[in-house]
């Protein structure tokens, strides 16, 4: 499938997404949120990627949402674009496959909201990422929803409140991003931390991370309840029969994804 503003690529076994509107600071427009759904529903089916990565094309990687599409329209057309951002978010949180923001230059508003949506992320050194939409009256409600689970409610009011953009160090600091590195390392380093997750049996990634979004907002003995019963489930698949037995063996798995 093609996309207007988006590009897809995979290669051993890594999926790469690209923002491709680098005119407009990669703004996320209706028509690109609306690409970006197909697309990971696509990537979604597709066993034969282990791994996402986002990133931007051009000199940054998300601007947030695109304000001219904010301004003179209609409740409705509002309530599609928002809709449909959501359905992206929520989307990468569903994918089997876990998903890594590789992020350069700015990531503000929606696009710092992609940042925390994704699993992972990692960042050039110079990366800005801030919520400003406070100052000009629209208060980033939406990002606000990932990066408070991201980051914790006082700093995350803290960027809310006051617009305030923060580094890749702190952001690292807050727990928004895993690593930071310098721009010539970014691509390199964050496709390694790609292939060294894809050395896992697909089918054990992908119980773990939906068991892992699952117990987080559960109480602790929800959790313990729910998560017992998954790992047991885990242990009958034929995948983790074949890693303990590996490594008992000392040799190297072989990966069904069953």
């Amino acid at each position: 499938m093609s996309y207007d503003y988006l590009k897809f690529e995979s290669e051993g076994g890594i999926g790469t997404i690209t923002l491709n509107r680098p005119e407009k600071r990669n703004a996320l427009s209706l028509e690109l949120l609306q690409d970006f759904s197909a697309l990971l529903t696509s990537i979604s089916q597709d066993k034969g990627t282990r791994v996402v990565i986002i990133k931007g094309e051009g000199k940054v990687f998300s601007a947030g949402h695109d304000i001219s599409q904010l301004v003179n329209h209609e409740m409705i057309f509002y309530r599609e674009i928002f809709d449909s951002c959501v359905k992206v978010m929520e989307k990468i949180q569903r994918l089997p496959q876990p998903v890594i923001a590789q992020a350069h230059g700015v990531a503000t508003a929606a696009g710092c909201q992609l940042v925390a949506a994704c699993d992972l992320a990692v960042a050039e050194e110079d990366t800005l990422f801030g919520t400003p939409g406070v100052k000009v009256g629209l208060f980033c409600t939406t990002p606000a929803v990932p990066l408070v689970r991201a980051i914790g409610r006082k700093r995350a009011l803290e960027m809310l409140l006051t617009g305030r953009m923060i580094s890749a160090h702190e952001a690292q600091q807050y727990g928004l991003i895993n690593k930071v590195v310098s721009g010539d390392k970014l691509t390199e380093e964050t496709r390694a931390l790609a292939h060294k997750i894809a050395e896992a049996s697909p089918l054990t990634l992908s119980l773990g991370k939906t068991a892992f979004y699952t117990q987080v907002n559960l109480t602790d003995s929800q959790a313990y309840d729910y998560a017992q019963q998954a790992i047991v489930n885990n242990l009958l698949a034929e995948d983790a029969q074949e890693g303990l037995l590996a490594f008992l063996e000392k040799r190297k798995p072989t990966w069904k994804g069953e």
